[in-house]
């Protein structure tokens, strides 16, 4: 079979190289192409290498089956999927390889001399080099056009970020297509130019060598270092256990002393990274479980090392101009498993930022003080991270809300994000109109962001953030111009009351569950206009049940009852500007959103709210009912007044503890009270 995507066919996948990351690389691609019937084919040189691969994967996929992440028919074909081989013929006809060999310029190059033997010219090849240059790996290379890197990071099949690096030859629309690819089997491609290390290795390296310097210093052991570490930066583990579950010893020692010489002279082998890698041992770091003691003011002391060396890394990486700040604060956040620089040094202050960065390079000389930084500090603002991107497609602009780590959930920073582009996109007179989706394929929005939620104490705090959310949902209600949503995944809660506040909405095709107001089961209502937008658009009698059950539709419900105006396959991006265009010329008419009061009948239908509160309950049907009577914007105050009554509630505190706590998965138990 062949998928055809973006303009391209993809019949075989190849990935060469069964060691470390080669394998999951290649369950990453059965994962989500398996059901396209695209065969992925790994090849190595080593028997061994290929059978201790095979068995890994089957064990991983094994285990997912145990766990109920895989059903066993969907296992079964991933495995089938994959072929494990020796031979580089078996890779004749494919159109995507991906080299994820040993860091050895000679083998790497060796490789890519077989795979363009047996490769049509079409076939893209890429490196899964951690460090070097495309053009260095390329330089041999008969059609450099096709060639780029693509850096996975650990573990490949999980963590969600890959870096594409072209190189000075890669031709344009080969980068595009891996970028649109990448997100829509799933990853969160960043943009990187050539130079070594890229964008985000030379950060995990230059925290554990802050880590190692420390060590040496005498400010703690390995264990304190490392258990210091990981609470400083919110690391997922601490620098020197990375390094174990890597197996990264060998490629840091050769990493450090090519960025010495390419990056910063900061960067150096540390001394006892030589002893580590004489003893052949891992490093000594904590058992599960085991707990590690230190004063708090050697915890300070070390932090604010660690802070500094953490924050002049990313800022020297931002200085270099090889990556934008938000794929670089995305990248580092989820690629690191590490708390989000920019918005850390927003929240302490860009000034106090600087200060930590120069006591560090006062300690280590070698070390550098970004001018990014500096001026930043300078301005007395805080870095602007976007979360809501705009791109303009001749006469449409196009936003696309990007928080993969949360499936795009709405906070104050986006809401405020969204509001300066809707200005922008109203003030400016060569827009003719909008789209708006989400990043990926899994989410247009998920929700409102749950910690927020869950920091409003009083009615009035709840009216004031419900008025915040509906005053720019108001904003793209009467832009004056067409603003079609285009549902790439799910949209609940204050997703799908943004979605409403578009003049249309279009969806992915087949999606079980697209939209729903979810928030009975946290113990609220909704509060930026779902239980007055969802009745004017599906009517009194559909929306009932939605809002009391907080049950999601499925996309064709959603058809159905004209929540959304058409369900649509392939790129969401371009079907939203096709049916923008449609609207902005008259072939297709959307009528406006009634905004004035509804007739309510006189009887509605019975609705089993299960073991959702009653008291919530009330409050819901008294938002509906009462905003129904009402014109829109009369609606949408009262929907505002009766969300803060929520405060009053014990139950709103329940359910969002019994979220907070375990999740989506379990029932609230509500006191009704």
């Amino acid at each position: 079979m062949a998928w055809e995507i973006y303009g391209r066919t993809i019949k075989k996948v190849g990935v060469i190289g069964s060691g470390n990351i080669g394998p999951e690389i290649a369950l990453f691609f059965s994962k989500v192409i398996h059901g396209q019937g695209v065969p992925v084919i790994v090849v190595d040189i080593a028997e061994q290498a290929l059978k201790s691969g095979e068995a890994r994967i089957k064990g991983k996929i094994g285990r997912g089956v145990k766990t109920g992440a895989f059903k066993k028919e969907a296992a079964d074909s991933m495995i089938a999927n994959i072929s494990w081989t020796s031979d580089y013929s078996q890779l004749k006809g494919a159109d995507l390889v991906v080299e994820a060999a040993t860091e050895d310029i000679g083998i790497k190059r060796k490789i890519f001399a077989e795979l363009e033997k047996v490769c049509p010219e079409s076939a893209i090849l890429a490196s899964n080099s951690s460090h070097m240059e495309p053009e260095f790996i390329f330089e041999k290379a008969q059609h450099k056009n096709r060639c780029l890197v693509i850096h996975y990071f650990f573990p490949a099949e999980r963590n969600i970020i890959v870096e594409i690096v072209p190189g000075k030859d890669t031709a344009p629309e080969v980068e595009s297509f891996l970028m649109s690819f990448y997100e829509l089997i799933g990853k969160a491609p960043i943009r990187v130019k050539s130079r070594y290390g890229y964008a985000v290795d030379p950060i995990f390296e230059g925290i554990f060598l802050a880590a190692a310097f420390l060590v040496e210093k005498g400010l703690g052991t390995v264990k304190q270092v490392d258990n210091m570490a990981q609470r400083a930066l919110g690391l997922g583990v601490g620098p020197f256990t990375a390094m174990n579950l890597t197996g990264g010893n060998p490629i840091i020692e050769h990493g450090l002393q090519e960025m010495h010489d390419k990056i910063a002279p900061w960067f150096k082998l540390p001394a006892i990274l030589k002893s580590q890698l004489a003893s052949g041992k891992s490093w000594d770091t904590a058992k599960r479980g085991e707990e590690i003691s230190y004063s708090e003011s050697t915890y300070e002391k070390v932090a604010d090392y660690l802070r500094g060396a953490y924050f002049g890394l990313v800022c020297e990486i931002l200085n270099s101009g090889i990556v934008s700040l938000p794929d670089l604060e995305m990248g580092v956040e989820i690629a690191l498993v590490a708390k989000a620089p920019f918005q850390m040094m927003n929240k302490m202050g860009v000034e106090k930022a600087l200060e930590l960065v120069k006591a560090y390079a006062q300690e280590w000389p070698d070390f550098f003080v970004p001018e990014v930084l500096v001026k930043q500090a300078k301005s007395g603002k805080p870095w602007d991270i976007p979360m809501a991107l705009r791109e303009d497609r001749d006469d449409i602009a196009v936003i696309t809300l990007r928080r993969p780590k949360t499936l795009n959930a709405l906070n104050s920073t986006v809401v405020s994000q969204l509001e300066a582009i809707f200005k922008a996109i109203k003030d400016d007179d060569q827009i003719k109109g909008a789209v708006i989706t989400g990043f990926g394929t899994k989410a247009f929005v998920s929700g409102a962001d749950i910690n927020e939620l869950a920091s409003i104490r009083t009615p009035g705090e709840g009216e004031a953030l419900s008025l915040r959310g509906q005053a720019i949902l108001n904003q793209i209600e009467n832009l004056g111009k067409p603003v079609i949503c285009a549902l790439n995944g799910l949209a609940f809660g204050g997703g799908n009351e943004l979605a409403m506040a578009c003049t249309a909405r279009i969806a992915r095709k087949g999606l079980s569950f697209l939209c729903g107001q979810p928030e009975p089961r946290l113990g609220i209502i909704p509060g930026y206009g779902g239980t007055q937008r969802l009745p004017r658009i599906v009517g009194l009698a559909n929306a009932w049940p939605i809002l009391r059950t907080g049950s999601p539709v499925s996309s064709q419900e959603a058809l159905e009852i004209g929540l959304i105006s058409q369900e649509v396959e392939g790129d969401m991006k371009e079907a939203g500007i096709s049916f923008a265009r449609k609207v902005i010329s008259g072939e297709i008419k959307i009528p406006p959103i009634k905004k004035e009061p509804l007739e309510v009948p006189d009887s509605l239908p019975e609705v089993d709210i299960g073991h959702l509160s009653r008291k919530i309950d009330e409050i819901m049907k008294k938002a509906i009912l009462e905003g129904a009577r009402m014109t829109l914007e009369e609606g949408l105050k009262h929907e505002a007044k009766t969300f803060g009554e929520c405060l009053n509630t014990k139950d709103m505190r329940i359910g969002m503890e019994n979220f907070m706590k375990f999740g989506p998965k379990r029932n609230a138990e509500f006191s009704h009270s």
